[in-house]
């Protein structure tokens, strides 16, 4: 059975005028039930991470800081949100949320976050709507009990995964590969182990075809045992934040590509939702549901 990781409290309200769309973490399990997709035994309520886990892949005196509602208002100002202790908790909870998933997976094949993606999270400090980093966090905990020896992180948000790849740039048991908009968002890019910039407006076509490349290239060369998918969908030409020119369809083929490929060589993999913000919440709605979709055809 595919496990989905779902809590109320990931749509924690944020003030109206913000740009980040909370409201698609209700709306796209509420789609996924509507259409027969799954069923409520599919999900499960992820628990709060424990601080051993947090302070494991984040310094210790961020981590006080950000429980503490201690950062600076630049450092507030550069994760994006308005910090609170229920962002915090909720925090916790999407971590946990990866955490478990991953353990799923080792059984079931796939489970996915309905959150998550969080990878601009770095060792000590939160950018871009990231204060922690689950990516890293899940595959911290997989390492460190025996669970996994080769992770392959798959960030394909439209954004570099520049917290990942700062988080495992001395790790060789982690290979980080980035496919994003080259002029985008952060202007500094980290150096992932693999990174793949793409001009904006890129299309279905070229994207794919050099997704399928490197994919299949790092397949054969790293040699994985776990994959971490961060499936963001701000790659769509209708993001206010992509610049790229990715229809639904090319996004769906995206998806398929990796799920596909994880699946025919017997390699779990934890899929995390990552970003999306076309101006229409359906679309991003129906860009998510479709990597779930696509996880019950090929899987189950």
């Amino acid at each position: 059975m595919l496990k989905i990781a779902w809590s109320e409290i990931y749509a924690h309200p944020l003030p109206k005028n913000h740009r980040f769309p909370m409201e698609k973490y209700n709306l796209l399990p509420e789609q996924l039930l509507y259409e027969g997709t799954v069923n409520s035994d599919n999900f499960f309520a992820p628990t709060p991470l424990s601080e051993a886990k947090v302070i494991r892949t984040h310094d210790d005196q961020y981590w006080q800081k950000l429980k503490n509602q201690d950062l600076t208002r630049q450092e507030e100002r550069r994760t994006g949100f308005p910090l609170s202790s229920e962002l915090v908790s909720r925090e916790i909870v999407i971590m946990n949320g990866s955490v478990q998933c991953a353990l799923y997976a080792l059984n079931d094949g796939i489970a996915m976050n309905v959150a998550g993606g969080t990878h601009h999270a770095f060792t000590d400090r939160g950018e871009g709507f990231c204060l922690l980093n689950d990516i890293a966090i899940a595959s911290h905990h997989l390492l460190d009990n025996g669970l996994a020896s080769k992770i392959l992180v798959v960030d394909l948000d439209v954004h570099q995964g520049n917290g990942t790849a700062e988080i495992f740039a001395k790790d060789d048991r982690v290979f980080t590969f980035s496919m994003h908009g080259q002029s985008n968002y952060p202007m500094h890019k980290e150096v992932s182990d693999l990174d793949v910039g793409l001009v904006d407006g890129t299309d279905d076509e070229t994207y794919l075809k050099l997704l399928d490349r490197h994919l299949n290239e790092v397949f054969d060369d790293f040699q994985p045992d776990f994959v971490c998918f961060q499936s963001g969908v701000d790659v769509l030409a209708t993001d206010k934040l992509g610049r790229l020119g990715m229809t639904l369809d090319g996004c769906k083929k995206r998806d398929s590509m990796v799920l596909e490929l994880c699946h025919r060589n017997q390699i779990p993999v934890m899929a995390c939702m990552g970003g999306g913000y076309s101006e229409k919440i359906a679309h991003i709605v129906e860009a998510h549901a479709n990597t779930y979709r696509l996880a019950q055809g090929i899987y189950f």
